[in-house]
């Protein structure tokens, strides 16, 4: 069945799923349904304790079996020990069939690779995942389907009852004994638990994993002890230093700091740019490098930012320092001058996932967005945009916040250098769809900027303004003259993966790499 984006969808991945093909990003605006509600297990007695001695006596303790679903956040980024020491523990009882629902899991997760080839996990369900285990799933190593969601994606599925969390496991730099958490005051401070909130809200057993016991009250949390039902102390549960590691640092790149000064350009010249507007950035450099150069014209002009919202880095929060910014709402901290943020700037405030991106609440904060900066691995002629699958046919990334970002947005800008490398990142068809050209308006190059044409008013309103217009063939015809026009990736017909649109359809299908014959 062929889907909104023009991917064919086979039936076969609809009948397993139970899911519907992609209608259009706001196909399912008014939508009404009922959430979905964990099975909570009183605490009446006031003597009876959550504390428990280890990882295996907390799985023993929620009923650890076969096929159950076990969530994890990823705030702690390459730097995360939870996912891993839950999972050989796991391992070790002999348990099998697992599926993960995670935020996110990254290189700093390989360790649990040899648990899908053996069968202890057969399920993942992320924004995405990196290093091996993208490998893994790639390769057709992992039994079911991977679902790869968006961060809004993944709370709508929880909230809905899409996805039935058994155990979610929250890493907590500090906890008490009946269970508050909260991001900061540790040895492993992360500054947010945005993501684990869902998780915490919906599945039916909940342990908190800390390395920082503190006494009780540990208010305000995050986590309430309302929602946990035992807590474990371990010698660490994530090391900050990783968190600000791959895209989440500035760059010194100089075709990265020209795509910045357009896109700087480009923002300044839009009628969104008032006192008031509101903003979100991606990580990589080119798009940081944006924000600071926007800074200092804000600082020229006397414009502040109303709020900027999503994952935070040091450049957002030197804005916020300067009074550039009123409020900064977080779900996600990049690097460790964000976590000293918002321990001390009471304009710095933590929000859920659910209240960032959920596209089936009753509003979030990307709908109030004017501007969101991003970056992809390539964009096709219809402006649809890959974050996940490399040019070699391997899952390597996230969608993250992409999607949601891009269809609340009233300005969505992809920055994109020409060529990865000898690769096209402009270019015809995009090798999977993860956020719909519907949502896209403007993409940003080295070799110049192009307008999606269905956005006549920015067309018209960048009339005169020096900046290396294009459309998007003529960009993607300067990348084919360069190194040509790459061979399609080779795929075997099995699909190991789905790409879900962020209200739960399917946008697009991952297949397993076709093996080389030697």
């Amino acid at each position: 069945m062929i889907n909104a984006v023009g991917r064919e969808i086979p039936e076969q991945v609809l009948e397993a799923t139970g899911k519907e093909v992609f209608k259009g990003a706001y196909a399912y605006d008014n939508y009404e349904y009922k959430k979905a509600a964990p099975t909570v297990r009183a605490m009446v007695d006031p003597t009876r304790s959550k504390m428990v001695s280890s990882i295996r006596e907390a799985l023993e303790k929620c009923g650890i079996k076969d096929g159950m679903v076990l969530s994890f956040h990823h705030h702690f980024r390459e730097g995360d020990y939870v996912v891993n020491m839950v999972m050989e523990e796991v391992h070790n009882m002999g348990i099998k069939d697992i599926t993960i629902c995670a935020s996110s899991l990254g290189k700093a997760n390989n360790a649990i690779v040899p648990y899908i080839e053996d069968g202890t996990i057969v399920g993942i369900q992320s924004s995405g995942v990196r290093g091996k285990i993208g490998e893994a799933i790639s390769t057709g190593k992992l039994r079911d389907l991977a679902i790869m969601r968006s961060h809004g994606g993944r709370v709508r599925a929880i909230e809905t009852g899409e996805v039935h969390i058994d155990i979610a496991f929250i890493g907590a730099p500090t906890c008490d004994e009946y269970g508050n958490c909260r991001p900061n005051g540790g040895k492993s401070d992360c500054g947010v638990l945005s993501y684990a909130m869902a998780d915490a809200k919906y599945a039916d057993k909940v342990v908190a994993v800390t390395d920082c016991l503190v006494p009780f009250p540990n208010v305000p949390a995050s986590i309430s002890m309302s929602d946990v039902d035992y807590v474990c102390v371990v010698d660490e549960i994530g090391n900050p230093a990783k968190i600000a590691t791959g895209a989440a640092k500035p760059t010194t790149d100089v075709r990265k700091l020209m795509m910045a000064d357009y896109c700087t350009q480009f923002v300044i010249n839009t009628p969104y740019f008032k006192d008031g507007f509101s903003y979100q950035t991606g990580v990589g450099g080119a798009s940081i490098a944006s924000t600071i150069s926007l800074g200092k014209i804000m600082e020229e002009r006397g414009i502040q930012m109303g709020f900027g919202v999503g994952g935070i880095t040091t450049p957002m929060c030197d804005l916020l320092e300067k009074g550039l910014i009123r409020t900064i709402v977080d779900t996600q901290d990049f690097d460790l001058g964000a976590i000293e943020s918002i321990k001390k700037n009471p304009n710095h405030v933590e929000i859920s996932a659910s209240e960032y991106a959920n596209p089936m609440n009753k509003g979030a904060y990307v709908n109030r967005l004017d501007f969101v900066i991003l970056a992809a691995l390539e964009v096709d002629v219809n402006f649809n945009c890959n974050v996940v699958v490399g040019s070699d046919g391997m899952i390597t990334g996230a969608q993250g916040g992409h999607p949601d970002t891009a269809a609340g947005a009233k300005c969505t800008i992809v920055i994109a250098p020409l060529l990865q490398g000898r690769i096209p990142a402009i270019c015809t068809n995009v090798t999977t769809v993860t956020t719909p050209g519907e949502t896209v308006d403007v993409v940003i190059t080295d070799y110049g900027i192009a307008i999606n044409p269905k956005r006549q008013d920015l067309i018209e309103c960048m009339k005169g303004v020096n900046l290396p217009f294009r459309t998007i063939e003529e960009l993607r015809d300067i990348a084919y003259s360069i190194v040509g026009e790459p061979a399609p990736v080779e795929f075997d017909d099995r699909v190991v993966g789905i790409i879900e649109s962020r209200d739960g359809t399917v946008l697009d299908v991952v297949r397993k790499i076709k093996e080389v014959e030697l």
